[in-house]
């Protein structure tokens, strides 16, 4: 059972940021795709951002280029989406996604296998 471990989220008011973390076992971190979706109230998930941990190859969905930004720490095995300027419209649970076997950084949800448990983020106007 591969288990990746969200952190951050919380309350923000519009304009402000937030960091979330997710940490993948080491085994699988290396040569993974790795991503962050979101899912708000009454909506489909939509891939938010993605990177490729084995070459650092990201991809970003148009509504939040140039705001967000995913990262990778490899010694931690972990993945970050800073968050800034944050719109009352980021506001969803957000979750972190893994996959193996890939060299790219896909933003479709049936392109991941492993899924954290969520972490609301919520952005009052």
């Amino acid at each position: 059972q591969v288990q990746l471990v969200e952190s951050g989220g919380g309350s923000v008011q519009a304009g402000g940021s937030v960091r979330l973390s997710c940490e993948a076992p080491n085994y699988m971190y290396r040569t993974s795709s790795m991503a962050w979706f979101r899912q708000a109230p009454g909506k489909e998930r939509e891939g938010v951002a993605a990177i490729y941990t084995g070459g650092g190859s990201t991809s970003y969905a148009d509504s939040v280029k140039g705001r967000f930004t995913i990262s990778q720490d490899n010694a931690k095995s972990t993945i970050y989406l800073q968050m800034n300027r944050l719109k009352p419209e980021d506001t969803a649970i957000y979750y972190c996604a893994a996959d193996a076997g890939r060299v790219f950084a896909p933003l479709k949800a049936y392109q991941y296998t492993y899924w954290g448990q969520g972490t609301q983020v919520t952005v009052s106007s």
